[in-house]
C-alpha cells in the first residue's frame, strides 16, 4: 500500500477518517435527539438515535480493521 507524507497508508487513513466522522457525527446527534425531545417529536428523537447507533457500528468496525492492519506490513510506518 501507499504511504503519504504522513507515514499512514491510504486504506488506513481512509479508516481512521471514516472512524472520526463517524464519532464526530454521533456526538453532534446527542443534541438533535435533545432537541426532537424537546420539541415532543420522540418519533425524531428515535430516528436520530438510530442514526447514531449506525455510526457507532461504524466507528467500530473501523477500529476492528485498524486493529488487524496495525503491525502489519500492510500498514504504513505509523501503525507498526
Amino acid at each position: 500500500m501507499a504511504t503519504g507524507e504522513t507515514g499512514f497508508d491510504d486504506v488506513s487513513y481512509d479508516l481512521i477518517s471514516v472512524q472520526y466522522h463517524s464519532l464526530k457525527a454521533g456526538h453532534d446527534y446527542g443534541q438533535y435527539v435533545r432537541d426532537a425531545s424537546n420539541a415532543g417529536r420522540e418519533d425524531i428523537a428515535d430516528f436520530f438515535r438510530e442514526v447514531m447507533e449506525q455510526d457507532s457500528a461504524r466507528a467500530k468496525r473501523c477500529h476492528d480493521f485498524l486493529k488487524e492492519l496495525s503491525g502489519s506490513e500492510e500498514s504504513g510506518p505509523a501503525l507498526t
